[in-house]
């Protein structure tokens, strides 16, 4: 490498399903599928082993269509803590290594071996090498691992050539390697961004690189701008440093959320607002977790026949981490949004809160509110909290749960991961 820095990038190949493997030696070699229920609703590939992918079994395909595509698959349930203690495992062994590793998710990473690579000789790849070795040898999970000068190329490279690929970009070589490549490749370009560039006449990442600035500002606005940069290699983002009390979130999180493929048709108002409550409640308890308080909050939904979302949100007087503050406000904005009486359905539902706030920040009182009332409620929240800590999230239940036999087995705080941080944090 002859630029400034030395990034990174790892990638665990098939992550959940690697780790089923690993845990059952029986499964290797077989088209594997982790996903939900299959006699429910709640199901849908979260991930799959190659043999079931090149069986054409896809990520966030519905289990039925799964099935249907690889008649024989292994279908097991997830695991998000078993998942969590191999991504720890895995984060060990970078530490090796330097002591700059950013998260990107459970199964990403990246890592800044600039001031450390000397302890190899001076060579990244290496240090790739052998983390990809060791990898597979030590926890059963195969990794891809993508060498750059920057945080966005690493990640380009070992997303390049999969599974188990080793991939360095250069600022000699990326002209051969990367330019040539489809511009929904690069980091941050979806589908949405994907088609306007199609409609510039942009199809690789070197015509988004070599296209006019106005007309990519003008198309896509100030996200135009950041992904050409990326597409010429102007990626300064530092790795930012995993703190370990955090949650497996770095510092500066910008929204707290949970979401849920309900395993049943939501028909009316009262089920609409015992699962919005079921994913608030979880919501409101990350955000004490990690000592914060939100302002904005927000309830979507996905509708059952056509299956577009929509979603509204409303910005509060002062920040809160309540549960009853934050679930009853979810509630009534998709109650508001959604008309049960003439027949439209929920298929998902969610809350997400943002314009979040350390919790510990001082603010004005309400001199007209009930203050000892709001302390009360958080005093039994806590209590809650440290209750189901102890003794498992179904240690204290809302009656509306028990009533309803099809909420009893969900467990949204059990069963859901926080998302990484957003890139740009």
């Amino acid at each position: 490498m002859d630029a400034e820095r030395t990034i990174l990038h790892v990638d665990m190949n098939c992550f959940y399903a690697s780790v089923e493997m690993a845990e059952r030696p029986e499964l290797r070699g077989k088209p594997v599928i982790v996903g939900g229920n299959e006699e429910s609703r709640h199901g849908i590939v979260l991930t799959a082993s190659y043999p079931a992918k090149r069986r054409g079994v896809k990520t966030a395909m519905t289990l039925w269509q799964a099935r249907r595509a690889c008649p024989d698959a292994i279908v097991v349930p997830p695991r998000y803590g078993l998942y969590a203690s191999y991504s720890r495992k895995a984060r060990q062994i970078y530490n090796q290594y330097t002591d700059l590793v950013e998260p990107f998710g459970l199964d990403e990473a990246w890592l800044d071996v600039t001031n450390s690579v000397h302890l190899a000789g001076g060579d990244a790849l290496l240090v790739a090498r052998e983390i990809s070795e060791r990898m597979p040898a030590e926890l059963g999970c195969p990794v891809s691992v993508g060498v750059s000068w920057n945080k966005i190329f690493a990640k380009f490279g070992s997303d390049y050539q999969k599974p188990d690929g080793l991939t360095v970009v250069t600022p000699h070589n990326m002209y051969e390697i990367v330019w040539p490549s489809p511009v929904r490749d690069l980091l941050y370009v979806g589908p949405a961004t994907e088609r306007k560039l199609h409609g510039l006449g942009i199809f690789t990442i070197g015509q988004l690189a070599c296209a006019d600035e106005y007309a990519i500002r003008r198309s896509l606005g100030k996200m135009g701008t950041v992904v050409q940069c990326f597409a010429r290699g102007h990626d300064n983002a530092p790795v930012r440093v995993f703190e370990p009390g955090a949650g497996d979130i770095v510092h500066e999180v910008k929204g707290v959320g949970n979401g849920i493929t309900t395993p049943f048709d939501v028909e009316d108002a009262v089920t609409a607002r015992q699962v919005i409550w079921l994913m608030g409640e979880s919501v409101a308890q990350r955000l004490r977790a990690q000592g914060l308080a939100a302002r904005t909050v927000c309830a979507w939904g996905r509708d059952f026949s056509t299956l577009a979302s929509r979603s509204r949100q409303t910005t509060l007087e002062r920040p809160t981490q309540l549960t009853g503050e934050i679930c009853s406000t979810a509630a009534r904005l998709l109650c508001d949004d959604w008309d049960f009486a003439h027949g439209e359905k929920l298929r998902s539902v969610g809350v997400h809160t943002s314009n979040l706030t350390p919790a510990s920040t001082y603010m004005q009182l309400d001199l007209f509110g009930n203050e000892e009332r709001r302390q009360r409620a958080l005093d039994l929240d806590r209590t809650t909290d440290a209750l189901r800590a102890r003794f498992g999230n179904h240690a204290v239940r809302r009656l509306s749960e028990l009533s309803d036999s099809r909420l009893a087995g969900l467990d949204p705080e059990r069963d859901n991961v926080v998302h990484p941080v957003s890139y740009f944090a």
